[in-house]
């Protein structure tokens, strides 16, 4: 049963869900769709074209789906998209998106921690954690089982891979590739994402295949492109090492080394 604060207020054209808490003080958009199971604990700001899934629960001072804050931005329809099953500490900000994806999209099963900042534009995917004060910038593509440490700023347009992990108080200013663990300000690879890759069940077989293309890649100085053809040539048959160097061959910031 929907539960809805008398102090709150609901505009017309909101839909709402079942069994969604609503506490005090809240402010939901005409334009926002809200999941079943969802709880706004109170003070949470809704606006926009903004539409949240189900089991995510959103803590007090949140504010989801207002104008972007790139002066570039006229008040084009953009939207917010955040998936189910997320946690949003307070004082988290998410704004809605510009006319380059039209977007700001999240994913299922994250945790944004108190004070993190998600700009226009930016795409984070399953499985993250951003600790307190962690800031992206508009653009930034974040990928699936992330880990970004506090006081962490992220340039426009950098993309974190898969399963990488990005230390406390660093600054990215290029892409951070997947399964690695970088660090720094500005941040660099320091090693690879060992713990984190063991926790989700990676082999040993993969593990060393990772560790063996990240020495290819980041020790042995080699020039990238004669790096990126050595492991397409010994590691072709390895999923994960391809996909390392797909990211890279993908990238338009540039790598992180």
């Amino acid at each position: 049963m929907t539960e809805i604060h008398s102090t709150s207020i609901i505009e017309d054209g909101a839909i709402i869900g079942d069994n969604v808490k609503i506490g005090p003080f809240c402010l939901i958009g005409k334009d926002v769709k809200i999941g079943n199971n969802t709880v706004l604990q109170s003070h949470v700001v809704i606006e926009g074209i903004t539409e949240i899934g189900e089991n995510n629960t959103i803590y007090s001072f949140a504010s989801i789906g207002k104008a972007s804050q790139d002066l570039k931005y006229k008040g084009e329809p953009t939207k917010t998209i955040i998936g189910n099953n997320n946690t949003i500490r307070e004082f988290v900000t998410i704004h809605r998106g510009t006319d380059d994806k039209w977007e700001t999209r999240i994913g299922n099963n994250n945790l944004l921690m108190a004070y993190v900042h998600v700009a226009h534009d930016v795409i984070i995917g399953d499985n993250c954690i951003f600790s307190n004060n962690a800031t992206m910038a508009g653009h930034v593509e974040i990928g699936n089982w992330v880990i970004v440490g506090g006081l962490t700023g992220i340039h426009q347009f950098c993309k974190i891979g898969d399963h990488a992990m990005v230390g406390g108080a660093s600054a990215v200013t290029q892409d951070i590739c997947p399964f690695i663990l970088a660090d720094g300000n500005k941040a660099i690879p320091v090693g690879l994402n060992n713990v984190g890759l063991r926790r989700r069940g990676f082999t040993d077989e993969e593990l060393l295949d990772l560790k063996r293309a990240y020495k290819i890649l980041f020790r042995k100085g080699l020039p990238l492109k004669e790096a990126l053809a050595q492991l397409e040539e010994t590691y072709k048959e390895s999923k994960n090492v391809m996909t390392l160097v797909n990211f890279i061959n993908e990238s338009k910031r540039g790598i992180a080394k």
